[in-house]
């Protein structure tokens, strides 16, 4: 059990202190990722940046991963079935959140740069790890060296499917029994915007100031 997703990035940063800050870099999944991948950083000097990708949901489950949408590029798992109007729709208005995003938490700073980095993506926990897959494939294609994939918990059946996908898998607890993330968390509240932007700035030594 942890208390909090920040004392849940200390307990994973200690699992990660052997990347170099030089080779290395968090890309925090934006809400939850980010007090944790905040804590992380803080113990082991790693730059930290937001995931720079979102998912599109499928029409009848959101829950339901179909694909990641970036600024730039995309990367579908399938769609059969799905309206073409849908994808263009919900493209255009993941590309619009993360404009904005971009500019809410970056500022006039830049994204730092992945190609022949070690990518340390970061989470609150695995539930099934679908959200996720997609996002690690469009990764690959930006020239990265390696993903490494963190989270504090995970089920047995997302470490084991996940694991698959990436170069290595961090994770402080994968239980037998697994009924959500939450519960393994006494404190699991909702990650705003404001929350998020203030340990981003923290990571970077300035003061928060909301644009």
């Amino acid at each position: 059990m942890f208390q909090d997703r920040t004392d849940a990035g200390a307990q994973l940063a200690e699992k990660l202190e052997k990347y170099a800050p030089a080779q290395g870099i968090l890309l925090a999944v934006p809400g939850g990722g980010v007090p944790v991948a905040y804590a992380v950083a803080k113990k082991t000097g790693l730059p930290l940046d937001l995931l720079p990708m979102m998912n599109i949901g499928h029409p009848q489950n959101r829950e339901f991963a179909i694909g990641a949408v970036s600024l730039t590029d995309s990367h579908f798992t399938s769609y059969n079935g799905i309206a073409s109007h849908y994808i263009k729709l919900e493209t255009e208005r993941i590309r619009k959140r993360l404009r904005e995003m971009e500019v809410k938490f970056m500022g006039l700073s830049q994204h730092h740069s992945l190609k022949d980095k070690t990518v340390i993506i970061v989470d609150d926990g695995l539930a099934s790890g679908n959200n996720l897959v997609n996002a690690i494939t469009m990764l690959r294609k930006e020239g990265a060296a390696g993903i490494v994939l963190a989270v504090p918990v995970a089920s047995r059946l997302a470490a084991t499917k996940l694991a698959q996908v990436v170069d290595e898998l961090v994770c402080v607890l994968i239980p037998d029994e697994f009924q959500g993330i939450e519960h393994f968390y006494e404190d699991y509240h909702r990650i705003r915007d404001e929350e998020m932007f203030e340990y981003l700035n923290k990571s970077r030594g300035t003061s928060p100031q909301m644009v």
